[in-house]
């Protein structure tokens, strides 16, 4: 039997209710520059990222490509990619679905997470110059802005841009690299804890931001590991409530 499409966020159910979020959403059109295939791959993926697709949404192509204002082909074409790299399931006479994670995938992810963002900070806290610190304190403000607004896209835009530039601080390019490729990932798990956390998450930073500073390696590499597995714990936390 197939499967009902999953309403987008404030639809009203079905096609006419993902139809309808689409239209009345502001308009996300593909730049034309851009490869087309490659546009709208990177399109879909951030929807998904930001959970205006929601896992386990019902994929519609000829609805995605009016909300892009491409044709079809270059939608089929990111829906196929993304299904290879487990941002969408495809179902054999049911159509294309935003994955659900498991928590043994997110689990995985936030664990290996932590463990690269460990190193990077302690590599940071050798290396970061006043001119860096400065940095990370303007991205703080951001972050601290945005929790007082109550800006959940806010929020997990400026903590990837911490952890990001973090990143950058180490002076590791292979490291930046690993963390760079599980970041929207990170980001899409992040997204439905961001203001939960919010308060700890932006305290635990300026924790992390002061022990930088104080170029005290030990610390900033045992704040960095308390505070992803924190995050660790409250995504789980999340998920078992939603499941109860």
């Amino acid at each position: 039997m197939n499967q009902p499409a999953v309403p987008f966020p404030g639809g009203t159910g079905g096609r006419r209710g993902s139809r309808a979020a689409l239209s009345g959403a502001a308009a996300k059109r593909v730049e034309r520059p851009a490869p087309l295939r490659q546009a709208v791959y990177e399109a879909l993926i951030e929807l998904i990222v930001n959970r205006t697709l929601v896992p386990g949404q019902h994929l519609v192509e000829v609805e995605l490509a009016e909300y892009l204002g491409v044709s079809r082909q270059p939608v089929r074409e990111a829906l196929q990619r993304l299904q290879t790299e487990g941002w969408v399931d495809l179902r054999p006479a049911q159509g294309a679905f935003v994955h659900l994670p498991t928590e043994e995938e997110a689990d995985q992810l936030l664990s290996v997470r932590g463990v690269l963002e460990t190193h990077s900070a302690r590599l940071a806290a050798e290396r970061a110059t006043p001119e860096d610190v400065e940095q990370l304190w303007e991205l703080q403000e951001a972050g601290v802005a945005a929790l007082a607004a109550e800006d959940v896209e806010g929020l997990v835009t400026a903590n990837a841009a911490l952890h990001a530039f973090i990143s950058r601080l180490s002076g590791n390019t292979v490291l930046a690299e690993m963390i760079g490729t599980v970041d929207r990932r990170v980001r899409w798990y992040y997204t439905p804890i961001a203001r939960p956390r919010g308060n700890d998450a932006w305290n635990e930073h300026a924790e992390l931001i002061k022990a930088i500073a104080e170029q005290d390696v030990e610390a900033a590499g045992r704040i960095m590991t308390e505070h992803t597995g924190r995050t660790r714990q409250a995504y789980h936390e999340r998920q078992a409530v939603a499941e109860s």
